[in-house]
């Protein structure tokens, strides 16, 4: 079983990349989140992989940081919750935020990920809530799907404008990565002292 790799990012697909490992090309599935946080094609990466074998096919599913494959790992566990799926939950909210509605059975938040039924949900509060406590009670949501770096999640007008992204129908990963690409284009010092409606103004001209 691969359990890890380290290479280069070849290309990037909309579900998945390509990994270059010593001039073999591995296919490895990730979250939109996890692919928003791979460095650019030619730079080197490191993975943390679940192989997954088939009758038809070997499948690779990638994770950035070890939290994130432990918790795909518990998902897919649950009856009808497969790595599509698995992903898709993943992928939904960040890791800290998935993980406390999970312990709390907030069956409400889960069902707002695409593909994630009450019943399905239900489940996953049930069978996964004693699992994922010490997930939930740390900071891993910062660390590990922060996907906009060091922009502080109590600034109110970084939330305001993740809010404001969110009911325009864009995902949480995709509303970070907005923010990410806005903050690295203008700088720091000048993202901060954007006001609500001009960092909501320059995301949705990155989404564009």
């Amino acid at each position: 079983m691969i359990a890890s790799l380290a290479g280069k990012v070849l290309l990037k697909k909309r579900d998945r990349t390509v990994v270059d490992v010593s001039g073999v090309g591995y296919e490895v599935y990730l979250t939109v989140d996890g692919l928003s946080r791979l460095p650019d094609n030619g730079e080197e990466v490191f993975l943390h992989i679940h192989t997954q074998v088939r009758d038809d096919a070997i499948v690779l599913f990638g994770f950035l940081h070890e939290e994130e494959k432990e918790l795909f790992l518990s998902l897919v566990s649950v009856s009808g919750v497969g790595p599509k799926l698995g992903l898709a939950v993943l992928g939904g909210m960040p890791i800290g935020d998935l993980c406390r509605s999970i312990a709390i059975g907030d069956v409400k938040r889960l069902t707002a990920i695409a593909g994630v039924g009450k019943k399905t949900a239900e489940r996953i509060c049930m069978e996964l809530k004693e699992r994922v406590g010490h997930l939930a009670a740390g900071n891993h949501g910062e660390v590990v799907s922060g996907a906009i770096g060091d922009v502080p999640g109590t600034s109110s007008v970084v939330l305001d404008v993740l809010s404001a992204l969110s009911n325009l129908g864009y995902s949480d990963p995709v509303c970070r990565q907005a923010l990410t690409t806005v903050k690295q284009r203008i700088g720091s010092e000048a993202f901060f002292a954007l006001s609500v409606e001009q960092m909501l103004r320059e995301c949705l001209r990155s989404l564009a």
